[in-house]
């Protein structure tokens, strides 16, 4: 007797019903809209409470649905990715609001003229001028911070990690710890006495080394951080063909590190580029370009922003130039971080090598 049967593959008893994976939009728009008709309906204007409503009913409906569908189990699954969807959103729609309002007011007066001009023949009450002297400050500043800030952060880090383990590591981790609480205003009065004892006039290079006193325990915690994410099994390999500790750790930890450290570092450097307190006591501000950073007042975008707000009450030329300068901070850090990526990207330890 031949057998043309063909055998059919069994089903699966071990899983069981489980949710399409558009389910979570469809969930996630009918909350909206019953947010919507509920605020409508009880007279809520405020577009916060229709958001919290929302995001209630979200949590709620995935629990309920998932548990009819996929059992109780797979339920408590769900809300819990359901509740950090919502802790997601909720983090970044303040980021965007800001975001968007700095775009729609700060391009009223952003142009070429504004940032290739100074406020040098202009009042603040006036219409016209621009930040290129803020720029030039900000660049300059920032940038005398990072090269003193920078080196002496990555060294203690490498310290700490490759060579530190008696009480002075431990003091040094303290201090460290310390410092990155210490808020800015502490740095720049410190700075500002030692100008008073050598009686020393404002000048940028001052609020540089302020910057630089807030970036150093940054720099060290991100880089001990990525130091220690090294397996030490590239050490011991190094160190085991007889290459100096030294040179094991100039020329294999820090390229496999050298990503995360660039990051650490854009990181402070985004952090002290919006400092307005050491700037305002020791760079003191100045309405004319000031290319030299080591003699005479300066001008920064952050103490910038805040001199023309002070002066928006009576002016809206002020009011819209501080958005502006606001607008341009911005930018100029996300510049930054983007720079940062793509340097740690290149120099990143290629697969395969």
């Amino acid at each position: 007797m031949s057998t043309t049967a063909v055998a059919e593959k069994p089903v699966s008893t071990l899983q069981g019903a489980t949710l399409p994976t558009w389910s979570p939009y469809a969930i996630a728009g009918g909350s909206v809209v019953l947010a919507v008709a509920v605020g409508l309906v009880g007279g809520l204007d405020s577009k916060v409470q229709w958001g919290l409503i929302a995001a209630l009913l979200f949590v709620l409906g995935t629990y309920v649905i998932a548990a009819r569908v996929e059992g109780g189990r797979q339920a408590k699954d769900r809300i819990a990715t359901s509740l950090v969807w919502v802790a997601f959103v909720v983090a970044v729609i303040p980021l965007v609001s800001l975001l968007w309002t700095t775009i729609k007011r700060g391009v009223k007066v952003l142009d070429v003229s504004f940032l290739t001009h100074s406020m040098g023949v202009v009042a603040d009450t006036e219409p016209g001028g621009g930040i290129y002297h803020a720029i030039i400050g900000s660049l300059e500043q920032v940038g005398l911070a990072t090269l003193i800030g920078a080196p002496i952060g990555v060294l203690t880090a490498i310290y700490l990690v490759e060579y530190g383990h008696g009480a002075l590591s431990k003091a040094v981790t303290f201090f460290v710890d310390v410092m990155t609480g210490i808020p800015s205003i502490v740095a720049g009065l410190f700075i500002l006495s030692l100008m008073l004892m050598w009686d020393m006039q404002p000048f940028g290079f001052a609020g540089s080394c302020a910057l630089a006193i807030l970036m150093m325990p940054v720099v060290v915690r991100s880089t001990e951080e990525m130091l220690k994410l090294v397996p030490n099994e590239l050490r011991e390999a190094s160190l085991a063909l007889g290459i100096p500790k030294w040179r094991t750790i100039l020329k294999v930890v820090l390229p496999t590190a050298i990503g995360g450290i660039t990051t650490g570092i854009m990181l402070s450097v985004a952090r002290i580029a919006g400092e307005t307190a050491p700037v305002l006591l020791l760079v003191f501000g100045n309405p004319f370009i000031n290319n030299n950073p080591f003699e005479g007042a300066q001008a920064s975008l952050p103490l910038y922003i805040y001199q023309q707000f002070a002066q928006s009450a009576g002016s809206g030329a002020a009011y819209d130039r501080a958005w502006a300068a606001s607008l341009t901070l911005i930018a100029f850090v996300m510049i930054l971080n983007l720079v940062a990526r793509g340097i740690a990207r290149w120099k990143a330890p290629k697969a395969g090598r």
